[in-house]
């Protein structure tokens, strides 16, 4: 594709289709989404409300109850499928995922800090999560560092690291008050209900700022997947390059737990479902992020037309689907050879 200015993007086709596709189906998904609950409205009327010419019942039900969650729902899951896609780029595995490499639970054992040993409110527990996830991101790289970050040293390293947090994660909820406890294993089930525009604002705002910043990297990300030594020949800075990006997946994955709390596997399952549809080497970047926010918004859906509205938190869905969706990916790349 020729630009003005002399300037040449190159598009590959079947992975354009799969983006768009992606997208209206995202748009579609949030249009239903935004209509279910024990008020049913049909998405017509949903339309309708959204362009302000809905009822004034249907638009206190769309604007000020439904549309936040649904909101949330999708930056939280395009913000964990762009997140896994870099992780599974830089370290060349599709097991470096989020959830796996501690970045998750370094944002729970933050939170779980502030709600049991601080009594904090949801804006100090969102605090802490961040706090939380960057912290254990840092130990992970610096660990993992050694003359550059090799792939399975850096998972190796954050699935120990995991191990580490989860038995701190026990541990404070073992000294927790029974108030305290309570509201911590909520929050540790990983829930989009209650959630309003004072959870939107911030996770869009980190999502507009880094998004493109990752996007603007996806060319040097491809040509790491080639290894350090073809990316150095090419002119790309491997290490600094990989600390932003990895910083930048940090910084998603750690807004995405305080706004939602911990959302497993999504990180995980969205590039890897990605890259079989498109069929493109590379991180596949904005496909990843349109598939995590697809997957999140089928796994919300699913959990209220099942179970009814707020019955099963989101998270349980999405573990549930994981799990599976993890054991498949064993076999396949112990199959496969690789591990």
């Amino acid at each position: 594709m020729h630009l003005p200015g002399g300037i040449s993007l190159r598009v590959e086709r079947r992975a354009l289709v799969v983006g768009v596709l992606l997208t209206v189906l995202a748009f579609a998904l949030a249009v239903l989404l935004t209509g279910t609950g024990d008020f049913q409205i049909a998405p017509w009327d949903v339309v309708q409300t959204l362009l302000g010419n809905g009822t004034p019942a249907n638009d206190f039900i769309v604007n000020d109850l439904r549309l936040p969650r649904v909101l949330v729902a999708l930056l939280v899951g395009a913000a964990l499928g762009m997140a896994g896609a870099v992780f599974q780029s830089v370290s060349r595995n599709p097991l470096g995922s989020p959830d796996l490499l501690g970045f998750g639970y370094g944002s729970v054992v933050g939170a779980l800090v502030v709600i049991i040993l601080f009594k904090g409110d949801a804006t100090a527990v969102a605090a802490g999560a961040l706090v939380g996830g960057l912290l254990a991101g840092a130990a992970v790289y610096l660990l993992a560092y050694k003359q550059g970050i090799q792939g399975y040293r850096l998972v190796l390293v954050g699935i120990g690291a995991s191990a580490v947090l989860i038995a701190v994660i026990q541990y404070l909820i073992t000294k927790a008050q029974m108030i305290e406890a309570t509201r911590a294993m909520v929050w540790l089930t990983g829930s989009l209900a209650g959630r309003d525009w004072a959870q939107v604002w911030p996770l869009l705002g980190v999502c507009a700022v880094l998004f493109p910043l990752v996007l603007g990297q996806g060319r040097a990300l491809r040509m790491m997947e080639m290894g350090d030594d073809a990316a150095y020949a090419l002119g790309v800075r491997v290490e600094r390059t990989r600390l932003l990006l990895m910083l930048a997946a940090i910084l998603l994955t750690t807004a995405a737990s305080a706004a939602a709390g911990p959302i497993s596997f999504v990180a995980l399952a969205a590039p890897q479902l990605a890259r079989r549809l498109t069929r493109s080497p590379g991180g596949n970047l904005l496909t990843a992020a349109l598939m995590g926010a697809v997957l999140l918004m089928v796994s919300d859906w699913a959990s209220q037309w099942a179970f009814g509205a707020d019955q099963l938190p989101v998270g349980v869905v999405t573990g549930l689907v994981g799990g599976v969706y993890l054991l498949w990916l064993l076999v396949t790349e112990r199959k496969a050879g690789r591990i």
